[in-house]
């Protein structure tokens, strides 16, 4: 038993590793998304595939996946450290500046269409209970595909972002207000949900506390030892433990793994975290599609094909059209809006989760979840063709609206030019200033409707979102002479700083900062100039004081510059460079108000 045991699970991580070693380079060569490789391995590997077969040639079982439910635990783990990771690119300051998005349009983009989604089952004859709990779980969205495929920078990746939390944290509430409809659930109503929120506030507040206070410490302990498998462990033992809390009392993991990760980004550690993590993300989301896959029974789907095609468009149809009205409302463009709402149109690997509770529950059949687990998996199978569909839809729109049609970012490889990230009314100001002194340059916006002014107002502008991953990429800045980076966003300038200043170490980059230690961080991230703006405009007034107070010009700009220097080097001081300030040459800049 022990060694068909020990075959059986060399045979299953034979698969998983041999599909990795296969998908990823080959749908990479062809451009075409990894979720849709991993899923078909699924498929084709799994029971209803190759699987079946294994029976009749044994030889099969080294080739496919023989005990689905053994690799269940590794697919979830996968979502968790999405999660963690997801934990990793937030701040409590991000959160709170999303948080009309996360509890406005997120709260109302899944109560309307779980009521838009139920109204319509209960059109067709499902029970009243049925109908809600089919609606509620439909209703949820992919974090796991979503977020890799739109980043959570840009203005796609920030409303799903936000969307998804929401949906994240009602997932246990749902699972619980099913359970409490059920007809089994007898006096207990909502009593069991009540002290579960209450007690999963005060674990998550707890956790909060303690973590500011021990997180720094343990890593700086394992950042000392310089062993990159000792930080790798106490990532992983963060990661675990704060996911094990959450589960005891009562919540789903992948909430306490998103608190660990948003903990983790208040520390100086998060960038090694995120990359040493990374690996094991990839591998296990890898493992959760390609249960994925397994799920689809083919033979099913030919059987019942036309209720199976009618019910997976009804479902992207109702999602895509509220979430994108839900966001026109809140004074989303065009464009994002449309591509939003099409990318976050099929359902969830939560809806899986809730679809088996709702069973559980007895509020559905067990022929009606397997009928609806069949259309989740063909939903997220989707879910990349969806992201093509959606931007295709976004540039269609902005091409009606007079718009640039946003291509591929591409400066050209032999133009010794500055590029300009962020065209607001910093950016307009530098290309004011370069155009005065005779330098070359070409911004780059993600607003359309800024993009189509300034093109008619005589600047180079084009169209290209700096939260699209690989963006630094296709800006080609091999020739370049500066990158001057001027968004109001302050996580995203420094992921872009330190993903420019590795790809071009010699590169000149000028960031825009909100303050001395945003600045600080930009040094350290590998900026060579940040411009603080609110010291900059404490300067800008001392000056104006001073000469109004009858000083000389002279003297009083001369002093202004010996203080911007002082301020510079205790800024660089701050962050803990290794660089001399001469190698960084130049001064801070003035800074403009934000956008």
């Amino acid at each position: 038993m022990a060694a068909e045991f020990t075959t059986t699970g060399l045979s299953d991580a034979l698969v998983i590793l041999g599909a990795a070693g296969v998908v990823i380079p080959a749908f990479a060569r062809f451009r075409i998304s990894p979720v849709i490789g991993f899923i078909l391995i699924g498929l084709a590997v799994g029971p209803a595939g190759l699987g079946a077969l294994a029976a009749r040639f044994p030889w099969l079982g080294y080739v496919t996946i023989t005990n689905p439910h053994a690799i269940e635990p590794f697919a979830e783990f996968g979502i968790i450290l999405l999660l963690f990771a997801i934990g990793l690119e937030l701040s409590f300051k991000r959160l709170w500046q999303m948080r009309r998005l996360v509890f406005g349009v997120g709260a109302a983009e899944l109560l309307i269409s779980a009521a838009l989604i139920g109204a319509g089952l209960f059109w067709f004859g499902t029970p009243g209970s049925g109908a809600l709990a089919l609606g509620l779980g439909l209703a949820l969205s992919s974090t796991a595909l979503v977020l890799p495929l739109a980043g959570t920078d840009g203005p796609v990746g920030r409303a799903a972002l936000a969307m998804l939390l929401f949906e994240d944290l009602a997932l246990v509430p749902i699972i619980f207000a099913l359970g409490a409809m059920g007809p089994q659930a007898g006096e207990e109503g909502f009593g069991p949900l009540i002290r579960v929120v209450l007690l999963g506030a005060a674990t998550i507040a707890a956790m909060m506390v303690i973590g500011r206070l021990f997180l720094p410490r343990l890593f700086a302990q394992a950042a000392r030892t310089k062993s990159p498998e000792l930080f790798l462990a106490a990532s992983l033992l963060v990661v675990i433990v704060a996911s094990l809390l959450t589960t005891a009392v009562g919540l789903s993991p992948i909430v306490g793994a998103l608190v660990a990760g948003i903990l983790i980004a208040e520390t100086d550690y998060h960038d090694e975290v995120e990359s040493i993590t990374a690996p094991f993300r990839g591998l296990a989301l890898g493992i959760f599609l390609i249960t994925v896959g397994m799920s689809v029974d083919l033979r099913i789907v030919a059987a019942n094909w036309q209720t199976i095609l009618i019910a997976v468009v009804g479902v992207l149809v109702a999602k895509a059209a509220v979430t994108a009205t839900l966001l026109r409302l809140y004074g989303t463009s065009k464009g994002v809006a449309a591509e939003t709402g099409v990318l976050m149109s099929a359902p969830s690997e939560t809806t899986l989760i809730v679809l088996g509770a709702a069973a559980s529950a007895q509020l559905i059949s067990r022929d009606s979840a397997a009928f609806w687990q069949i259309v989740t998996a063909i939903g997220l199978t989707v879910t990349p063709l969806l992201a093509k569909l959606g931007q295709v839809a976004a540039r269609r729109i902005e091409r009606q609206r007079g718009a640039p049609e946003p291509t591929a970012v591409e400066v050209e490889p032999d133009a010794s030019v500055s590029v300009i990230l962020g065209f607001g009314r910093v950016g307009r100001l530098v290309a004011d200033m370069l155009i005065t002194h005779g330098k070359r340059y070409i911004a780059v916006d993600s607003d359309v409707d800024s993009v189509s002014a300034a093109n008619r107002d005589g600047y180079h502008v084009i169209f290209g979102d700096a939260g699209r991953p690989n963006l630094i990429e296709r800006l080609h800045l091999d020739n370049a002479t500066a990158l001057i980076l001027t968004m109001d966003d302050p996580v995203l300038l420094v992921r872009l700083t330190r993903r420019a200043r590795q790809l071009y170490p010699d590169l000149t980059i000028v960031a825009r900062a909100r303050d001395a230690a945003h600045a600080a961080e930009l040094y350290k991230a590998g900026a060579t100039d940040a411009v603080p703006e609110t010291l900059e405009s404490s300067l800008q007034l001392s000056e104006a004081v001073l000469v109004d107070l009858g000083m000389a010009m002279g003297p009083v700009i001369a002093s202004i510059h010996e203080k911007r220097a002082e301020l510079r080097q205790q800024i660089m001081e701050m962050g803990d460079l290794d660089r001399e300030p001469a190698q960084r040459g130049g001064r801070l800049r003035d800074a403009t108000t934000p956008r």
